[in-house]
């Protein structure tokens, strides 16, 4: 039977691949320390014996006992609320973690995947951004700590492919959204749709003509798993092409929830990139692959899961201590 670790494997994203390769015949080893994870994601995994957790620090040496046919490392801090709280920890996931695992990854000669991201790009001179583009990123700001651990994951991980000739794939993951995102991790799609169930002002920042291009999970998860099976090793851009301006979109979803909240403008935070927008050329020709649903389906599907959330989850604000054992290193 086909074997993966999928780190992060608590979080938005990693939940959604733990479903996918289970539904592709994997047995799946979850890996989390839940310092930003939700292991109410995974319950509905309860009964399934083909699905296993692990609460796990992967900045920690990392131990698993049988064969593994493929790692896919996607712990890491992901929205600007969590890494800024959490630097140290965001650069070290994206350092040591990423170190430790391509040594199991070699020692277990298993594919290697890493979900780097369109971070990499920083406030990008160059629109849209294909894979070729090296990146305007500042590496002393604030956002550094996300955009620098993943220029360096890219790096130890094409090192590790060059050198012990390990079998890996880059994964370059533009704004996504869906189901199990976390309604107050300060992302734009949950703010906005969070503000609108507790009718408060949206908040734009700067004049919102800033863009960003917005993909569906389960459009993104099919890209991931076709990148898996592929042969292709430089990174790969994953991402939907269909680009809008903040302030645009703030309306598209006041309509689409049938809100008249107004919208407040408040400063643009330091680096916050201009303009988001991915060239998926190269995923199309390699992978065959293009986002299918809409921007508004994909909406509607998310809006209807925060709904369904308890009604104090909606006024809940981020409280995490993120004291895990880690905190202060």
């Amino acid at each position: 039977m086909k074997r993966a670790l999928i780190t992060g494997a608590a979080g938005f994203l990693g939940s959604h691949l733990v479903d996918r390769l289970l539904a592709e015949g994997y047995q799946v080893i979850g890996m989390d320390n839940l310092i930003t994870g939700d292991l109410r994601n995974l319950d509905h995994l309860k009964s399934e014996p083909r699905f296993s957790f692990v609460e796990h620090d992967v900045t920690e040496y990392v131990s698993v006992s049988g064969p593994l046919s493929c790692i896919l490392h996607f712990a890491s801090p992901a929205s600007p609320i969590d890494y800024l709280k959490i630097p140290i920890q965001t650069l070290k996931v994206g350092s040591l973690g990423t170190h430790n695992l391509l040594g199991l990854a070699k020692d277990k000669q298993a594919r290697f995947m890493i979900a780097s991201t369109s971070e990499v790009y920083g406030d990008p001179l160059v629109h849209p951004q294909d894979e070729s583009y090296f990146g305007n990123v500042n590496a002393i700001g604030p956002r550094g700590v996300y955009d620098e651990a993943k220029r360096f994951q890219e790096s130890m991980t094409m090192a590790y492919h060059r050198f012990h000739g390990l079998d890996t794939r880059i994964a370059r993951i533009f704004n996504t959204y869906g189901p199990r995102m976390r309604l107050n991790d300060g992302r734009v799609i949950p703010a906005f749709i969070g503000q609108i169930l507790r009718s408060e002002p949206l908040t734009v920042f700067g004049d919102g003509k800033q863009t960003r291009s917005f993909c569906y999970v389960d459009d993104l998860v099919e890209g991931l798993y076709r990148l898996l099976r592929s042969d292709y090793h430089l990174p790969v851009n994953l991402g939907n092409p269909d680009e809008i301006s903040i302030v645009d979109f703030a309306t598209e979803i006041k309509e689409i929830m049938g809100s008249e909240q107004p919208i407040a403008f408040k400063e643009l935070p330091t680096d916050d990139p201009t303009q988001r927008q991915p060239d998926i050329t190269k995923a199309k020709e390699l992978l065959g692959w293009s986002p299918q649903f809409e921007r508004k389906e994909g909406l509607r599907k998310t809006i209807e899961y925060f709904k369904s959330l308890a009604p104090e989850e909606w006024y809940k604000k981020e409280h995490r201590t993120f004291n895990h054992q880690n905190k202060k290193k």
